[in-house]
């Protein structure tokens, strides 16, 4: 079942958005490493969580429905985003780097977001003209965040695994 503040697939991605936005506010606005490191790996899991829902249910459904290439490029910048989030997870506010790489992290899901919620000719534009059932959709993309936030509560999730490269090597 759905979360009910969600009407569709995309008012819960774009929930996604604005939280981890938040995320990123504070990051900034943070001076003391401890507290950094946390609000690091909140956003780290929250966009883990979101890029899985997002690669496993939410972009299959449009595969066919909507330019190829706003999908494609979609799964590029999810990759590109990986490596900065296992960077991210695998280090510490100690080490070189690691504030500008939660930077080009913020920037880099800024540019996407901005792809995906582009009036008119965005991804989420493109994939309201079509016939996908949205509230179906977010039903199932909900019920999998649950257990996902699940998992990362109990065992903690995976590396983020770029998509890409496995299309390359398949």
């Amino acid at each position: 079942m759905a979360d009910p503040q969600y009407k569709d697939a995309i008012a819960l991605l774009k929930a996604d958005h604005r939280a981890v936005e938040e995320l990123f506010e504070k990051f900034e606005e943070t001076k003391a490493n401890a507290k950094k490191q946390s609000i690091a790996h909140e956003i780290c899991t929250e966009l883990k969580i979101h890029t899985m829902i997002e690669e496993e249910i939410f972009y299959p459904a449009f595969r066919g429905k909507i330019e190829d290439d706003t999908l494609d490029e979609a799964y590029v910048e999810h990759d590109g985003a990986k490596i900065l989030i296992n960077d991210i997870e695998a280090g510490s506010p100690d080490d070189d780097f690691y504030d500008a790489k939660v930077k080009v992290l913020s920037e880099e899901i800024k540019h996407h977001v901005h792809e995906e919620e582009m009036p008119s000719e965005g991804m989420f534009a493109q994939c309201r003209k079509t016939d996908v059932d949205l509230v179906a959709l977010g039903e199932q993309m909900a019920a999998r965040k649950t257990e996902l936030k699940a998992q990362a509560k109990s065992e903690g999730l995976p590396p983020a695994t770029p998509h890409a490269v496995n299309l390359v090597s398949a």
